[in-house]
């Protein structure tokens, strides 16, 4: 019995050490492993080697490895090449910081599928003995973050290696430093799984930047973009049907006719409703243009997509619309925006009473500026009621505003900063605004908002929220909250959020938005008779209260 007993132990020994490992394992073990140590080994974070280098000489090795047992090795090898690690004495030390440690997860390390016990206690004792002083890639400027050092392979398509370079950077970006990582649709760890046979097949520029895309969609953040003038002309085109138009109940409705140089009649008129481009619907069309389009929810992509639905390489677009209750199809010339004649619209006031009784007030967020807000507070203090209209994005008034308006101090929100002295860790800040105020605004304050009220917007939302008498009207806003880090990939623009940014007691708004009071959204028949029905339905409510 004995003797079988350790012939067995022997062959599940002999099976465990030769336990094969697919090329997806290897490269994914290689991009957390490359993407750990840049940012926690001391001697990889002073910058003295060339990590880019490294990585794609470990790419070509790991072509010659099959099993885990190999692959352990090889890892070890590695670790050991790079320098002892010293005792770092600061390290356990605990600062007086509330961490929120909802997106740190090293329990990667500790995978038995992938790697040893003991290359899991290397990879351990690295993150308890971590860099703590300056990062070669890493920088701060106040509590955001900023990547730095980042050497530029240009925008094409070159190889498969550099490919792979821009995927594990921009995957390990994510992984350490977006605050709202852990709210993506997707499992941040699959969602590697997933991309790295997708950049092992492409071959050329358009299906680079079309994968780089893809990946900077998963992050589900409508601060998220990608940059990319081969995506315009391949995917969206570089002409345009010359019509303006807002989105309703799953349809444009164009709004305004605009002229072109070359003089030709539109076929359209205002209020006409399309429904189908070439033969597909318009929600057909956000779901297929939705992969490539970043967004923290629904009504977010479809705020984003909806001004690209009407572009084309096509000199002429097949349209499906509605009008006057009749269907027809138009087939349009499309032109190049060069070739397009944009009216200017009406100088917009930053204030106005409007109403007869000079009871209200409307205040455009987007224009004001703090130099303006004591002027308008001497002339609508006296109102009943001020409307603050946020479907727009403000000039950095938060501050101010809140002084004239706010009864006291208060919280109304707080951050998450990223930690760069422990990576994927973040920690916390409850934010005040407001003052001791006895002649606060005594009146009505009511915000309206849409899905394109975001960040900045979103914050002074939060803020507004705090007045004793305050009234959120509209509908549900983009659901990005926070500072953005900017930064390249692949030599293209792109950003994501860098702060989490939450209610007082810790509700997120990230993806969610900010749920108004009283839920309006445009009609069709409203936009068609050119309503606007959410300023409209916060007058009704002022006369309700007033």
């Amino acid at each position: 019995m004995r003797r079988f007993s350790l012939l067995l132990l022997l062959l599940l020994s002999l099976k465990f050490s030769a336990q094969i490992v697919t090329e997806t394992q290897k490269l994914e073990s290689l991009c957390r492993i490359w993407g750990f140590l840049k940012y926690y080994h001391p001697y990889v974070a002073k910058g003295d080697l060339n990590w880019d280098r490294q990585l794609f000489q470990k790419i070509d090795d790991l072509e010659n490895i099959d099993n885990k047992e190999a692959l352990n090795h090889f890892y070890s090898d590695w670790i050991k090449s790079l320098g002892e690690v010293s005792l770092c004495r600061d390290c356990p030390i605990k600062e007086n910081k509330v961490y929120f440690l909802k997106n740190f997860d090293l329990s990667w390390m500790d995978n038995r599928l992938i790697f040893s016990n003991e290359l899991s206690q290397k990879l351990h004792y690295i993150e308890n003995n971590r860099n703590l002083g300056d990062n070669h890639y890493l920088g701060k400027s106040g509590r955001k973050i900023y990547f730095r050092n980042e050497e530029s392979y240009g925008s094409g398509f070159t190889s498969r290696k550099v490919s792979l370079l821009e995927l594990f950077r921009y995957w390990n970006y994510v992984e350490y430093f977006f605050p709202y990582k852990y709210e993506t649709d997707q499992n941040w760890n699959d969602v590697l799984s997933e991309m790295i046979p997708k950049f092992l097949m492409i071959g050329d520029d358009e299906n680079y930047h079309l994968a780089l895309a893809e990946l900077v969609t998963k992050t589900d953040d409508s601060h998220a973009y990608l940059s990319s003038k081969e995506i315009q002309r391949n995917l969206y085109g570089n002409r345009k049907v010359p019509v303006e138009y807002s989105y309703a109940e799953g349809k444009l409705v164009i709004t305004r006719i605009n002229s072109t140089r070359s003089g030709e009649k539109s076929p359209f008129q205002t209020g006409d409703i399309i429904y189908a481009i070439e033969g597909k619907t318009i929600p057909q069309m956000i779901n297929i243009l939705g992969k490539y389009v970043p967004a923290s929810n629904s009504w977010g992509k479809v705020n984003k997509i909806k001004e690209k639905l009407l572009f084309s390489n096509s000199d002429s677009l097949s349209l499906m619309i509605e009008r006057e209750g009749q269907n027809r199809e138009i087939k349009t010339k499309t032109y190049f925006v060069k070739d397009i004649i944009h009216i200017k619209d009406k100088v917009i006031q930053k204030w106005k009473f409007i109403d007869n009784e000079n009871e209200t007030g409307y205040v455009n967020m987007g224009i004001i500026e703090k130099g303006d807000l004591d002027d308008m507070y001497r002339n609508l203090k006296s109102t009943k009621s001020i409307i603050f209209d946020l479907r727009n994005y403000p000039k950095q008034t938060i501050v101010p505003l809140s002084y004239l308006l706010l009864p006291e101090m208060s919280v109304y929100y707080q951050f998450t900063f990223p930690d760069s002295s422990y990576p994927g860790k973040f920690y916390s800040r409850k934010n005040v605004t407001g003052r001791k105020n006895p002649e606060y605004y005594k009146g009505n304050v009511i915000v309206l908002v849409d899905e394109s009220t975001q960040s900045q917007a979103e914050t002074t939302t939060m803020m507004l929220k705090q007045h004793p008498k305050a009234k959120i009207i509209g509908s549900h806003t983009s659901g990005a909250n926070g500072d953005v880090i900017t930064f390249k990939i692949a030599g293209l623009d792109t950003r994501f959020t860098g702060l989490g940014a939450y209610y007082p007691d810790g509700r997120e708004t990230q993806r969610i938005g900010i749920i108004p009071d009283i839920t309006v959204k445009p009609s069709i028949e409203g936009l068609k008779n050119g309503k606007d029905e959410v300023l409209e339905r916060a007058l009704e409510y002022i006369k309700t209260i007033n």
